[in-house]
């Protein structure tokens, strides 16, 4: 491996060469808007490979998001001040922890790592460190590169929004999950895409989706 495998670093897009540059300029600057997608994933092979692991439901769930998120650069994306998009290299999860006692969240980050034992034994020991923090970010300064997972396993939802204040300047995708729902032998798991259309198209958001489908299915695979 190289020095730069440990780097986390962006790369300028070259404008001119760019395909998606119309539209980009179209809905970042004319029609500036974020939009969501919410999904009914299959999830019953997942938790079928989950309960002969023994693994934790939640590291798992963060890790199959992360590792489609850095296969595709436009859920990388990053833009400047200027308006001058760049593609980080790696991108990292942050994913909330509940405190119960105080009935309050924190917002914890791990860096991604391909492989998914290393990324879950980091992930596990964070949500065990901070489940009782009393901050809301308890590692302190959160990188630029980061992309935001929230879980509500308490809901199952058909339909999920975030509505953010100078959203238009957001573009690193957000994901919600909901509760799963067992019905007839099939477990879904409701699961919403939140993105910057400058960032991605529809086309975009329906290939992550189908693609987070694939890693769940093939779970018995990587969880073992």
């Amino acid at each position: 491996m190289g020095e730069d495998d440990f780097v986390d670093y962006k790369t300028p897009i070259d404008l001119a060469a760019w395909p998606r540059r119309e539209p980009f300029d179209h809905y970042r600057t004319r029609v500036p808007c974020t939009y969501s997608v919410t999904v009914q994933l299959d999830a019953t092979r997942f938790v079928a490979a989950l309960r002969d692991t023994g693994r934790k439901i939640y590291p798992a769930q963060i890790w199959a998001i992360a590792s489609v998120v850095n296969n595709h650069e436009e859920f990388r994306m990053t833009v400047d001040k200027e308006g001058h998009p760049s593609i980080w290299n790696v991108v990292h999860p942050a994913f909330t922890v509940l405190n119960p006692d105080r009935e309050t969240f924190a917002s914890v980050w791990a860096d991604y790592n391909q492989d998914f034992s290393q990324f879950y034994d980091q992930a596990v020991a964070l949500l065990s460190t901070h489940r009782t923090a009393t901050t809301m970010f308890p590692q302190g300064d959160v990188p630029e590169n980061i992309f935001d997972i929230s879980s509500l396993p308490w809901l199952s939802f058909s339909g999920f929004e975030l509505n953010i204040a100078h959203g238009h300047d957001h573009y690193l995708p957000i994901f919600t999950l909901g509760k799963y729902v067992e019905q007839a032998g099939q477990v879904t798991l409701p699961f919403t895409l939140q993105i910057h259309h400058a960032s991605a198209d529809g086309f975009h958001a329906a290939r992550f989706i189908n693609e987070l489908q694939e890693v769940f299915d093939a779970s018995a695979n990587w969880l073992a």
